[in-house]
């Protein structure tokens, strides 16, 4: 029940941070995702310390029937099976209420590329993560260079410009 009400919370701020940017015609969300993939992390050295840095996600996203929707990969991307690319920067984030998952995140579209399902998304949010968090061990100076890849889930809303 927490993390309903901490999903319901999010999407209701995301969408007034999205209707507010959009003004008072704001659309619904044009397109409900489930990702399941991987997020990538490499272990890199810092001023004498090592830790995971995020690569890229590597995931695959469905409709609620397990059709294909898109592939989400580095940039933040999002690519749909006509080939539309929309390419995101993060807005702001928040902690998932599960601390073993990935954070929640709202994006704002900052390019496009094609003229299919994803050239007029303006706004991405990722709600309900699952996973994904890097590991808190095992990179060190054996290790840079080394990747690892972390299962995770999410729900995607993209909204239409």
């Amino acid at each position: 029940m927490r993390n309903m009400l901490a999903s319901a919370v999010f999407v209701l701020v995301a969408f007034a941070s999205v209707a507010h940017a959009q003004g008072p015609a704001a659309k619904p969300a044009a397109i409900e995702a489930v990702g399941k993939g991987v997020q990538i992390y490499t272990c890199k050295a810092s001023n004498g310390a090592y830790a995971w840095s995020l690569k890229a996600p590597d995931a695959s996203l469905q409709d609620a029937k397990g059709r294909f929707i898109a592939k989400h990969f580095a940039g933040p991307s999002w690519q749909a099976g006509d080939g539309s690319i929309v390419v995101g920067a993060p807005v702001s984030a928040s902690p998932s209420p599960d601390a073993g998952a990935i954070a929640w995140l709202v994006l704002q579209a900052k390019s496009h590329s094609g003229s299919g399902e994803m050239a007029d998304v303006q706004y991405i949010v990722r709600t309900r993560t699952e996973g994904g968090v890097a590991p808190s061990t095992g990179c060190d100076a054996n290790h840079v260079g080394g990747e690892v890849r972390v299962p995770y889930n999410a729900i995607y809303l993209f909204f239409r410009g």
